[in-house]
């Protein structure tokens, strides 16, 4: 399988930038299909599953996401801390932005996978981590940061609770149901 680009035409640029693509496709026939793909570009990212194991509970945010008000679904969606990695390694940016949007400091940080959520037009990969908490590890309120647009609520539930969350419609943010799903599976 060969990819050869042929065209490549920014067409915005703003938060990330939206390219589009004319690439000629070799298939595994042999034959050479031209395709046309549309890919947005917005940075890599990092996210990290908060989990207290002295009460199997797991630290979530509630936010606002555009995209799904945009096709008639609830638009504050329950989810892992996550952040763009703005060129620091994946480990400090899941540190980052958990201490940002929870104000946990994490004890623990293990790496659980690599995802792409999207692979058909984003070319946003996070780096999924675990990392563990305790009481003494919340440092500060939270909530995000507001320059960044973002209104932060912050969701302590058991994992059992937020497993069957997943399961009745409650969570269906990817990198989250991944996590969730991962830490149900390891420990």
């Amino acid at each position: 399988m060969t990819v050869r680009i042929v065209a490549d035409e920014l067409l915005a640029k703003e938060w990330g930038s939206l390219r589009s693509y004319t690439i000629d496709y070799t298939r595994r026939d042999g034959r050479v299909q031209r395709l046309r793909r549309e890919v947005y570009d917005h940075g890599l990212a990092a996210a990290v599953l908060l989990h207290c194991p002295a009460n199997d509970k797991v630290t979530l945010v509630r936010q606002f996401r555009l995209p799904p008000h945009l096709v008639g679904r609830d638009a504050f969606l329950l989810e892992a801390c996550a952040g763009l990695l703005d060129g620091d390694p994946p480990e400090e940016c899941a540190r980052r932005e958990a201490l940002e949007e929870v104000g946990i400091e994490v004890k623990a940080l293990r790496h659980a996978f690599d995802i792409f959520v999207s692979p058909g037009s984003l070319t946003e990969l996070i780096s999924c981590f675990v990392g563990t908490y305790d009481a003494a590890s919340r440092v500060s309120a939270g909530g995000g940061l507001a320059h960044e647009g973002e209104d932060i609520e912050i969701v302590e539930i058991g994992l059992g609770e937020a497993l069957a969350m997943i399961r009745d419609g409650r969570i269906i943010d990817a990198k989250t149901v991944a996590l969730l799903q991962y830490l149900a599976l390891e420990r």
